[in-house]
């Protein structure tokens, strides 16, 4: 693992996305208004010093993965078909079933979306549907690692999670408009 990992913030549509990198790639992305608690969180994860981008040389290895994901990350969050995939993620510090899950996830394109149990077969674990959701609930990386795009079996849109800091209601009004940037329209469930 990294000696330590690198920060910085996007807008993300009035309320603050934060990024932060390690030598290896995108560790973390999120909606996170309190920064103290989105360092907090990283510290506990990664257990290595957090400078912000600004304050490592320009040489540093972190810096230089957080710098090249930025156009990448910043053309998603202004809703215009960026090809994340590209980007280094760094999920070393997520069990192995979490990583499978993940990086399926990966592979879901703009404007396409995939259901939980899809992701499970996917991963050679094909009654695993709702450990998919749990581990793409856990997603430490928005948008990079598109979840929104992950639907419920029955085509509706299913949770939203990872973004813990808004409530039930409004973590699914932001995958249905991110969903909607995508051109993809995906009905809600009743009741």
């Amino acid at each position: 693992m990294s000696d330590h990992a690198v920060t910085t913030t996007l807008d993300g549509g009035g309320v603050p996305f934060r990024i932060a990198a390690t030598e290896r790639g995108i560790a973390a992305a999120a909606w996170e208004p309190d920064e103290d608690a989105f360092l907090a969180a990283l510290r506990s994860r990664l257990r290595v010093p957090i400078l912000p981008a600004a304050d490592a040389p320009p040489d540093d290895a972190p810096r230089r993965v957080l710098e090249a994901a930025l156009p990448i990350v910043a053309a998603l969050l202004d809703g215009r078909r960026s090809d994340a995939s590209a980007i280094p993620i760094d999920l070393e510090d997520r069990p192995e079933f979490e990583r499978r899950a993940l990086e399926a996830v990966r592979d879901v394109g703009w404007g396409e979306t995939a259901s939980y149990g899809g992701i499970a077969r996917r991963i050679g674990a094909p009654r695993a549907a709702r450990a998919v959701g749990g581990a793409l609930g856990r997603n430490p990386i928005s948008m990079i690692i598109p979840c929104h795009r992950i639907i419920a079996g029955d085509g509706t849109l299913g949770g939203y999670g990872g973004d813990g800091w808004i409530d039930r209601e409004r973590q699914r009004s932001r995958k249905e408009d991110l969903l909607l940037r995508e051109g993809v329209t995906v009905p809600r469930r009743d009741g």
